[in-house]
């Protein structure tokens, strides 16, 4: 049996996220881009994480934190504003030094030449 995507969708992870991380195929939309992310996390794919950041706040490195442990993905909202704007929001559960954590976040995204790319987000409680 293949290993289940971490984004939560139930689906293998060739079949899913897989198809994204690494190979340039872009994310049909922003939720499924989302959830690319959170995957990226939870492999330490700093390339897939850094492709997929709209250059106007890119950071110019990414240092992931080894000491998290992503323990699941609840996608909660996805807004469509309209072809090239899109808002999901999301809670992404950790475990940091033994404690668990909560992410909670509304993030944006803009869709550039057929790829969608996360903008930012607020962080919500």
């Amino acid at each position: 049996m293949k290993a289940a995507c971490p984004c939560g969708r139930g689906a293998a992870f060739e079949a899913c996220c897989g198809r994204y991380l690494g190979t340039g195929v872009p994310a049909p939309d922003a939720e499924s881009l989302m959830r690319s992310r959170y995957t990226a996390f939870v492999r330490g794919d700093t390339a897939h994480l850094l492709a997929t950041w709209h250059a106007s706040r890119r950071p110019a490195a990414l240092e992931l934190d080894a000491g998290v442990k992503w323990l699941g993905l609840e996608v909660k909202r996805h807004t469509p504003i309209d072809e090239t704007r899109a808002e999901v929001e999301f809670v992404a559960r950790s475990r940091v030094q033994g404690r668990g954590q909560r992410l909670h976040e509304r993030s944006r995204f803009v869709r550039e030449e057929g790829h969608w790319f996360y903008v930012d987000g607020d962080i919500l409680n």
